[in-house]
């Protein structure tokens, strides 16, 4: 293998990992990881919401109240790679329980990300990123914890995931971030 090869197959490496982390941000509402997936000047095009990066983090962080748990589970990745710069399609699938006025309900979005991505630094960031969305599914009433998991017992406190606060931050921390320190077990 080159070192042309050896440097493509890095640059694809972190790309996705820019990719998990920012999905990890907006899962847990964690601003300072959404902030190290974008560049300052970038732009957001999401449909239900079109501004600058500082505008999406506000909107974002710390997210509506009415959608207390999300997850961003990605697909592969396309990207085509140039020196600095990386044109990235990946499919997602965002689960969302969304407060209603009598209880909450599970949905589902099926989309894509289209990420225009430069490499600064050695660095690789969103300098824009548009959603495409191509399904959506409203699954219906959300599980009751209280009646445990399948017929059986249940901590939600220990083992249902949220957008603050979740069990995994004492778990993994949040590793990429400066408080990574500070999370105790």
């Amino acid at each position: 293998m080159s070192l042309d090869e050896l440097a493509e197959l890095l640059d694809r490496e972190k790309i996705r990992d820019c990719l998990t982390r920012l999905a990890r941000g907006e899962d847990r509402r964690n601003a300072e990881l959404i902030t190290g997936a974008y560049w300052p000047s970038a732009s957001v095009d999401l449909g239900i919401f079109t501004g600058t990066f500082d505008e999406y983090l506000a909107w974002v962080v710390p997210g509506s109240p009415e959608i207390p748990v999300t997850q961003h589970v990605l697909g592969q990745h396309l990207i085509d790679l140039y020196p600095d710069t990386a044109i990235v399609e990946t499919p997602v699938l965002a689960y969302h329980r969304v407060s209603a006025p009598n209880g909450q309900r599970d949905t589902v979005i099926g989309g894509r990300y289209v990420d225009w991505m430069d490499k600064i630094g050695g660095e690789w960031r969103i300098a824009h990123r548009t959603m495409l969305y191509d399904w959506f599914n409203d699954l219906g009433d959300s599980a009751d914890w209280s009646a445990g998991l399948m017929g059986m017992p249940f901590d939600p406190t220990r083992h249902a995931g949220r957008a603050h606060h979740d069990p995994s931050e004492r778990l993994l921390g949040d590793r990429w971030t400066a408080d990574a320190d500070e999370v105790t077990t």
